[in-house]
């Protein structure tokens, strides 16, 4: 069998650190399985046999090993996830939802995407935003600025 490249030697204090976030149960799983992995790295088992016990790939626990080689224990968390990020937070989305639920501006019937993105602008939330953004933030909801009912509850 080929030697690792990637040897996990915890010290006693990474060992303790390691213990309590898998006892405790306020982690995410990803970042648990990575402290099990790490665990029994350090305990001579081979990949096969940490990916058998732990139920997960043999590449995540030869990544897992590798990162924490490089990082130390910051091979935990989790890596930036790529893809741009969103252009409106949550209070925005809201109030843009709120927008579409409201009266339609004067002269029209009823809100349309691309008034919604030009509202998005006017109100300084982002530089652009694109009608399909705006569609696609609305399907997420029961909200349609079309029809009859905005989605918002009737009183």
């Amino acid at each position: 069998m080929p030697k690792k490249k990637y040897i996990v030697d915890l010290t006693t204090e990474e060992q303790e650190q390691l213990l309590q976030l898998v006892r405790r149960g306020k982690y995410s799983s990803r970042k648990v399985t990575r402290a099990r992995i790490l665990l029994k790295a350090n305990d001579e088992l081979t990949d096969d046999q940490i990916a058998a016990a732990l139920d997960c790939g043999v590449a995540t626990v030869e990544r897992t090993r590798k990162r924490f080689v490089e990082v130390g224990l910051g091979a935990l968390d989790e890596r930036p996830r790529p893809g741009a990020r969103p252009k409106l937070t949550g209070k925005q989305q809201a109030h843009l939802i709120a927008v579409a639920c409201s009266k339609a501006p004067e002269g029209r019937r009823h809100w349309t995407m691309r008034l919604l993105a030009g509202k998005v602008v006017e109100l300084g939330f982002s530089e652009s935003f694109s009608r399909e953004s705006v569609r696609r933030l609305m399907k997420k909801t029961r909200s349609s600025p079309g029809a009859r009912s905005s989605g918002a509850s009737q009183q």
